[in-house]
């Protein structure tokens, strides 16, 4: 696949261009202390997988959500509840958090596919380990919705950011490519559903193992906007640039490029990392069935390159003239 293609098909993806409407979201919720009134400690709010607020002087909570696409919960409703618990718990592993409960609101205008969507939440409980502790339901809603949050617990000095990536950082990409692209949605590439708990909960845990051990600087699961809309984010909020190989990123022989470079993983991330933590983090990854391999360099600059094996070369992003979720 050309380079040229591969920056048409990033840019005009919709899990990456619906992203531009969190800048005006975030936009209106700009208060001072004053207006708030709180007295405890937001380390860190909008930009990232989840927000960090600190409650004493070591730990802190994770606080996140995710609304599940309706076209998602529409056609198949079990796998919509299913994801709704992998994406959360994703997002607090980003962190390199521990989950600790979820709140969801479901809305349901058809009995019988709320029952298919209650199975799949209860069955991704069980795989991930991470209980539903309350939430709100609309039984008589007008249209199908499924809103998730979650609650996770990181030790202060051991979070993983995204807005924290260093110039010289290399850009490491992780997936389990062990896994089936799911039946119904092409860009679902299921690792979970046919794993064991023990397995999905320890590539969870791994992540709390490498903010403990400081093997990353920044990091941020793969999610809607796939792999290289997602290091997009990670690079805008950090005010950087890169140059990634494509031809590098770990893949399934199975699928094509232009289907893998947007597809959601089930567990997939991207860190960038000190050239001397390289070969800790990908052992750390590799012991839990995640390949991990360098696909870059972070840069000083704000621009955002891509390279393959030929040596071509072309520019994806510039972030001081264009964004993509503007935080």
């Amino acid at each position: 696949m050309d380079l040229k293609s591969v920056v048409n098909l990033v840019k005009t993806f919709d899990g990456v261009t619906r992203k531009k409407e969190i800048k005006n979201v975030v936009n209106n919720f700009k208060f001072n202390a004053e207006e708030c009134d709180y007295d405890f400690e937001i380390i860190s709010d909008f930009g990232d997988d989840a927000a960090i607020i600190g409650y004493d002087d070591e730990n802190a909570i994770l606080l996140a959500a995710d609304g599940i696409w309706g076209k998602l919960l529409e056609k198949n409703p079990y796998w919509a509840g299913y994801c709704s618990v992998l994406v959360n718990a994703n997002d607090i592993a980003a962190m390199g958090g521990k989950s600790i409960g979820m709140t969801n609101i479901i809305g349901i205008k058809n009995l019988e596919m709320g029952k298919d969507l209650l199975k799949g939440l209860k069955d991704g409980v069980k795989k991930f380990g991470i209980p539903v502790v309350g939430g709100h339901t609309h039984p008589d809603a007008q249209c199908n919705v499924l809103d998730v949050s979650i609650t996770g617990t990181v030790r202060k000095d051991s979070v993983l950011r995204s807005d924290s990536a260093k110039a010289g950082d290399k850009i490491v990409f992780a997936y389990d490519i062990d896994g089936k692209a799911h039946d119904d949605f092409s860009l679902n590439w299921d690792t979970t559903s046919m794993k064991s708990k023990r397995l999905v909960r320890s590539q969870l845990k791994s992540l709390v193992d490498i903010g403990e051990n400081k093997l990353a600087n920044a990091c941020k699961d793969i999610s809607n906007p796939g792999a290289l809309g997602t290091l997009g984010m990670l690079l805008e909020v950090s005010r950087k640039g890169a140059v990634v190989n494509v031809d590098k990123i770990p893949k399934s022989d199975d699928i094509p490029m232009s289907q893998w470079l947007n597809i959601y993983p089930g567990s997939a991330f991207v860190f960038t990392t000190s050239e001397n933590n390289v070969n800790a983090l990908k052992k750390t990854l590799e012991d839990v069935n995640i390949t991990a391999e360098v696909c870059g360099e972070v840069k000083a600059d704000k621009k955002y390159y891509i390279t393959n094996d030929k040596n071509d070369k072309e520019l994806l992003y510039d972030f001081e003239k264009e964004y993509i979720c503007g935080c």
